[in-house]
């Protein structure tokens, strides 16, 4: 496996001891598990044993207390053996759970950080709504004031893992206007959760439109309140790590079946590596997986152990998305019938990446917060706003 820059030693030691996990573990069922629309839930208890869950969380909260870039190695050496499992990793450190450790009370990292840690539970993170998709501030989920705690009302689509999380860290609206968004736990099995049909994307990955019908919450169970919605972003920017760091190693990893491809596979009496128009396509292949890894390795190591900065996750996520969908793409393309077949994985590699180009932060979305760092300055997307 190529890098632009050496890993430390010390990060070294760590990559070597997740491949042997993954070879050890993950490698036999590979393809079974990509194609099963149920969470591996085998997977995330031996990872838990690992210490691979929990690698960015303070130890004193039941982590590891390591770095951002031990959790993108992480993501990147299990997808080299098994993708499907790379969103376990993806799971336990990125996202919901990163926010939940940060901001959440001892009894809510007791009562819910815990079982996570132990790869016993999972938990979702409910922002998308019907009419509230890119423009996530134009959620209409409620939640109001009932004594000791809170009316929930409203619904949730497309929430990743939706159908087989345990908890959700429900985007909610205490009141008007973006100061108004903040977040709180519910639990699924919770009276008036309610969930609909099981839905599947274009990956066969399964979602559910979640409705929380009269839901009530003791005040315990608020995350950030009234006011908290810039730091629920922040957290976000961790989960777009995950997901960027997914599209590249799924990227990768077609890149490397085909490249194995050609250097077995003859037409016309040759071996396809020995076809110039495909060694042009390798080459480009190369030019952008080492491009998309710098970029990654960037965001993630300017980080360090907080949270990456918005202007860096937005230009690794917009290149690594596409450059994760073209190369897996490309790769089936080599592989002509066994890549379009689902005896490989590279089709599957091309479904998913395909997905990240619109979850966790649009491509467009992303290049608009690209443009608002070049110049410095705001631009409002909605009717009538300032330009």
């Amino acid at each position: 496996m190529m890098y632009a820059f050496s890993l430390t030693p010390e990060q070294r030691d760590f990559q070597t001891a997740v491949r042997r996990f993954a070879e050890k573990n993950l490698r036999d069922g590979a393809v079974a598990r990509a194609h099963s629309r149920e969470y591996p839930w085998d997977v995330a208890r031996a990872m838990a044993g690992q210490g691979l869950l929990g690698l960015i969380i303070s130890e004193q909260d039941g982590g590891v207390g390591g770095t951002l870039m031990d959790a993108v190695i992480a993501i990147e050496t299990v997808a080299s053996v098994c993708p499907r499992s790379a969103d376990v990793v993806q799971a336990g450190n990125f996202g919901a759970i990163r926010v939940l450790a940060e901001y959440g009370s001892g009894f809510q990292k007791e009562k819910y950080l815990q079982p996570l840690l132990q790869g016993t539970a999972l938990i979702s993170v409910g922002m998308t709504e019907p009419d509230a998709g890119s423009a996530v501030t134009e959620l209409k989920t409620t939640a109001t004031r009932d004594g000791a705690g809170w009316r929930i009302r409203g619904s949730k689509i497309f929430t990743t893992h939706g159908p087989h999380a345990d908890f959700i860290l429900a985007y909610v609206r205490f009141g008007p206007g973006t100061r108004g968004i903040g977040s709180v736990m519910i639990e699924t099995r919770a009276e008036g959760v309610r969930l609909g049909k099981r839905s599947a994307f274009m990956s066969d990955e399964e979602w559910v439109e979640i409705f929380f019908d009269d839901v009530y919450i003791p005040d315990e169970q608020v995350v950030l309140g009234e006011g908290g919605f810039k730091k629920q972003i922040a957290g976000f920017n961790v989960e777009r790590i995950g997901n960027t760091a997914r599209s590249l190693a799924l990227g990768r990893y077609a890149f490397e079946e085909a490249r194995q491809w050609a250097l077995q596979r003859q037409q016309f009496g040759r071996l396809l590596c020995e076809f110039q128009g495909l060694q042009w396509k390798f080459a480009d292949m190369q030019i952008k997986l080492d491009a998309a890894q710098l970029l990654l390795y960037r965001a993630a190591c300017n980080a360090d152990t907080g949270f990456p900065s918005a202007a860096e996750t937005a230009i690794a996520k917009a290149y690594c998305n596409q450059a994760g969908f073209e190369i897996a793409n490309e790769a089936l393309q080599v592989m002509g019938g066994m890549g379009y077949s689902r005896e490989s994985l590279v089709e599957y590699c091309v479904r998913r990446c395909r997905g990240w180009m619109i979850a966790g932060g649009s491509i467009e979305i992303l290049k608009n917060r690209i443009a608002e760092h070049v110049f410095d300055r705001r631009f409002s997307q909605r009717a009538g706003g300032a330009h």
